[in-house]
């Protein structure tokens, strides 16, 4: 995992997180598109994600996904995943994001966005806090707060989690269920 030595204020802003916003290819997926014969897309998600999807829900965190594509199997996942903020086939990702935030009532600083390319720029540039994938091209590596150590579709969003339940002294709470 990349630490925030080179951004002190990383957890404060972490803290102040009310949203997180997700782009799903190369993000929850590893970005290879699988199609059947038929056309029928499939794709594979990492349970670590969806995991530390529900425990960000439970310490309050509101989980959505802007993505530029469309497909059945994404809104099955948000729809397990009790995401109900879900813009798919989304083009101009900044301003989805700000008619999220709008829709939430909430700033754009208590936001935290994961996207790995260029399309996902717009949202990574207004959000409170930006973050991408080991994998991601460096151009996107270069322009975030923060990098994940492992890649997309491979538990990296889980890792943003565990940073921000670090953050908020949360893992009580998370755990409670657990114990």
């Amino acid at each position: 995992m990349s630490t925030p030595m080179n951004k002190p204020d990383l957890l404060t802003r972490l803290r102040q997180v009310r949203a997180l916003v997700l782009d799903v290819d190369g993000v929850l997926t590893d970005g290879r598109l699988h199609f059947t014969e038929q056309g029928e897309e499939h794709k594979v998600f990492h349970s670590r994600d969806g995991h530390g999807i529900k425990m960000a829900q439970k310490i309050g965190i509101e989980v959505a996904i802007i993505s530029g594509r469309a497909s059945p199997a994404l809104r099955h996942r948000a729809e397990n995943l009790g995401i109900t903020h879900c813009l798919i086939g989304v083009r101009d990702k900044g301003a989805a994001l700000e008619t999220l935030t709008q829709t939430l009532g909430i700033s754009m600083h208590e936001c935290a966005v994961m996207g790995d390319d260029v399309i996902d720029l717009p949202m990574l540039n207004r959000a409170g806090v930006s973050a991408t994938v080991a994998d991601a091209p460096g151009l996107i590596r270069a322009r975030v707060d923060w990098v994940t150590r492992l890649g997309g579709g491979q538990g990296a969003v889980r890792e943003l989690i565990d940073l921000m339940i670090n953050a908020r002294d949360a893992w009580p709470l998370v755990l409670a269920d657990y114990q």
